[in-house]
């Protein structure tokens, strides 16, 4: 595993996985490595309650009833449909699903405007077409046709990014449960195995791009995604990945509980400045999802690894932040500058502590963006 830049679920937590698999007395669905209740548990980690002889990490922090009503859809006839805001960690949980129901995660379709109908099919081997003609052989099965095949899950990312005509061919997959191959005489259809199943994630602000059919939503089980709002399960999300960060780069860097703080506060400030804002002009580009804010701390991690004194600062973390939202010039540097001006540097003088040093840092970093 030391060798990937980023394994997937199923390899980074394998040995967790044969734990469980290993004292799973429970019944499961299909060809299902885990029973549901062993895949939640795995999913939202053990309690002593559980009666476990070893404890199993949380790995996704969210509503328990939402993991519960995902599995319950995988184990049905119908398509599992994660959707919500950017961020709000749906691509994580279609992943460890993935990886605790059948271990293998990687059956994956990205949706964009250029996916095509072939990519949750099939396609040729030309060389070997031209060679010995069409076959089984020289076909080449997508994800989602190999997820058939063999009875496991296959994913789509970002659904509502792909044409309608894509969407259109997975109807069929979902009604049918199986790919109708006219190019071959014989052999001509592949039939989906028991287990077989898709996730796929949708971004509720990608609301009108490439609108879903009604066709198409009642083969799927929709299962919504919020935003997180508690600033304790945040703040544990965030320390979550900051210490996976800090496992896979091997840095020994103190991450001060007062600057995760700062930054969780700072979020939920231009979250509300947002909120009350008149017009889009007057919003961050960003969503302020937590991702971004996962992304802000780890730049920040970074830079004070690699070109600071190996601890964290309040200036290096404004920096970043900064850096990380000010994506229109010189829209996002006028809100930032505006939110320094008028929340941080009252609350540097009435609180004091790491706001000032923050302060000072996001102001220099404006001046030099500018």
């Amino acid at each position: 595993m030391s060798d990937l830049l980023r394994a997937p679920a199923e390899i980074k937590y394998a040995e967790e996985l044969d734990w469980l698999e290993s004292v799973d007395d429970n019944p499961k669905p299909f060809s299902w490595r885990l029973s549901p209740k062993m895949i939640r548990l795995f999913i939202l980690g053990s309690e002593r309650a559980d009666g476990l002889d070893r404890e199993i990490s949380q790995k996704w922090f969210g509503d328990r009833s939402i993991v519960e009503r995902a599995i319950v859809t995988l184990a049905s006839d119908r398509g599992l449909l994660l959707i919500g805001d950017p961020g709000t960690g749906k691509s994580w949980l279609a992943e460890l699903l993935a990886a605790a129901v059948c271990r293998n995660s990687t059956l994956v379709v990205q949706g964009t405007a250029g996916t095509t109908e072939d990519h949750i099919k099939y396609s040729w081997n030309v060389s070997m077409v031209i060679a010995k003609g069409q076959s089984r052989e020289s076909m080449i099965p997508s994800p989602i046709m190999t997820a058939m095949e063999t009875g496991v899950i296959g994913r789509f990312e970002e659904l509502t990014r792909s044409t309608s005509d894509v969407q259109d061919a997975l109807i069929s997959i979902l009604s049918e449960k199986y790919i109708s191959v006219p190019e071959l005489d014989s052999d001509s259809i592949v039939f989906a195995k028991p287990g077989f199943s898709v996730i796929a994630t949708a971004n509720s602000r990608d609301r009108g791009v490439n609108d879903l059919s009604s066709a198409l939503k009642r083969r799927f089980n929709f299962v919504r995604i919020p935003v997180v709002t508690n600033k304790k399960s945040e703040a544990e999300i965030v320390r979550f990945r900051t210490e996976e960060l800090l496992r896979r780069h091997r840095i020994e860097l103190d991450v001060p509980p007062t600057l995760l703080d700062v930054l969780l506060q700072s979020f939920a400030d231009l979250r509300a400045s947002a909120a009350a804002a008149g017009s889009d002009d007057e919003k961050l580009e960003s969503a302020l999802s937590t991702a971004e804010q996962i992304g802000v701390l780890e730049d920040a991690i970074l830079h004070s690894n690699f070109f600071g004194e190996r601890t964290l600062t309040a200036r290096t973390l404004a920096s970043s932040l900064v850096g990380s939202l000010a994506r229109r010039e010189p829209e996002d540097l006028a809100i930032l500058n505006k939110y320094l001006h008028g929340v941080v540097e009252p609350r540097s003088k009435e609180e004091g502590g790491s706001w000032p040093e923050f302060l000072e840092g996001g102001r220099d970093t404006i001046a030099t963006l500018s």
